[in-house]
Order: structure tokens, then sequence, then C-alpha cells
């Protein structure tokens, strides 16, 4: 049915579908604080307390000395979109246990334009919080320069895509609130800590190559050093080609997964 559908009935079910995720927003004020919170606290509180610690050499895309303030920026603005992805796909298990998911997923839309909808729309939330972030750490002295600001919004568009996909991914295997919650903390922990958002590389190959290989294999890791090379107006091309495979992979493996027909729960209906 989709070939009759006309480019102004796309339009309006996008921007519905944008319109409920901003509604659902704005009226959970306590998920925009808490999506601050997190980063503010790593911000102000451990990043001045490992200052002293650890001290880093000129790493790319810097070229100068850096204040571990500076460096763990870029990996905070990944992290609000790896749980902004997170809380998003909750929202999903949500639906599907109240019956929203089984109206939308009847329309005559196809799955994957209403899945890649409410993707992008939650992707526009995560940017909004970023830039927030970015406004009040340009007040603890973390100010890369001005074109930066502008050069960095592809980058937090790509690597939100990916992340909130492979939420996406994650949440179709899901069927119960509660067993959500558990999955979300035991993928956002270990993608953030074993990734390049609180040391760099080198400093790991130093003191565990094993753990070098993890990080530099996790995909936060490249999305983290996309956002903090555009960040300085630079293009990292290894971080672009890996974000931008694993989203497609992600969000392939989303559609599948949320097909009646071919996902995991027409499987296990099936082997029932």
């Amino acid at each position: 049915m989709s070939h009759r559908l006309t480019p102004r009935m796309w339009l309006t079910a996008f921007l519905g579908i944008a319109r409920r995720e901003t509604l659902r927003f704005v009226n959970q004020r306590g998920r925009f604080l808490a999506a601050l919170v997190r980063p503010l606290v790593w911000l102000f509180i451990f990043a001045a307390g490992f200052r002293a610690v650890l001290g880093l050499s000129i790493t790319p895309p810097y070229q100068t000395y850096v204040l571990y303030e500076v460096y763990v920026t870029p990996g905070l603005c990944a992290m609000i979109q790896l749980f902004n992805g997170m809380q998003s796909s909750l929202s999903m298990v949500h639906d599907r246990e109240t019956g929203a998911m089984r109206t939308l997923l009847v329309s005559p839309f196809p799955r994957w334009f209403l899945l890649a909808a409410k993707l992008v729309a939650g992707v526009i939330v995560s940017i909004i919080q970023v830039y927030a972030f970015l406004a009040i750490a340009w007040f603890w002295d973390v100010q890369p320069p001005a074109i930066g600001y502008l050069a960095v919004l592809p980058a937090l568009f790509l690597s939100g895509l990916m992340l909130g996909a492979m939420g996406l991914f994650l949440s179709s295997a899901i069927r119960q609130l509660e067993n959500f919650a558990g999955v979300m903390n035991f993928v956002i922990f270990p993608m953030f800590f074993a990734s390049s958002a609180l040391y760099p590389l080198w400093r790991m190959n130093e003191s565990s190559p094993l753990l070098h290989d993890i990080c530099a294999a996790n995909p936060f890791t490249h999305a983290v050093e996309l956002i903090r090379f555009a960040l300085y107006a630079r293009f990292d091309l290894l971080s672009f080609l890996v974000v931008s495979g694993c989203l497609i992979l992600f969000f392939a493996g989303a559609v599948i997964m949320y097909d009646p027909a071919k996902g995991l729960w027409a499987r296990r209906k099936g082997g029932a």
C-alpha cells in the first residue's frame, strides 16, 4: 500500500511521530535534567579530580596539551546520546506493553519508515541535550573553536542515529519493561568505560593491549572520536565509516526484528 501514499502523507506521519516524541520529552522534564546531571558530574567532579593523575600528551585532534576536562567532553556528549537512545528504546518496550506499538505498526506506512521516524525524532532530542551540555561546559573553560559547534552537528546526528538504532535493535528482543532496564545497564556501562571516552587508546595500550583492542573495536569509541574531531573542525574517516556501518547493521536488524513474520517473536512462536 506504500505506493499509494502521497508525499504529504509521509510528511504528516513523520511530523506526528516527531511531535509525540517531543511532547514526551517536554512532559518529562526530569529526563532532560538527568541527561545533564550525569555528564556534568563527570565534568565538574571526576574530571577535576583526575586532572592531576591523568595528564595527557598532545593527542589528535588537539594541537597542544589539553586539560582532562577538555578531553572527556566529547565522550560525555556521546554518553548523553547513548543514554537518550536507550531511554527512547525503553519507550518502545513500554508502547509494546500498552498496545500503542501495535497501533503504530498496523498503519499503511512501511515498518522501516516508522522506526526511522522515531529514531530521527529521538536524535533531535539528544542533540538539544548535547548543545545544552556544551553551553554549560563553555563556562568551565571547555571552549572549542566557534566553527566546531556547527561542524559537530552532522557528527552528533550520525552518532545519535547509530546509538539509537542500537537501542532499537536491543528493544526488539525485550518484551518486558523490567528486563530492558537490566539490559540497559549491561550495555551502557561496558560500552562507556571500554572506550576512548575517558582515556586515550594509547594509554590503554600501555596498560593492557587486550583492553586496547576491545576499546578499538567498540562502536562507541568511534562515535566519541567522530564527535571529538568534528568539535575541532576535523574529519575522522575511520570513525565515520565504522559509525555508518554500525548504523546500517543495527537499523536493518531492528527492522527485521520488529517484523512479526520474520522477527525473534515469530521464531519463538513457531518453536512453541
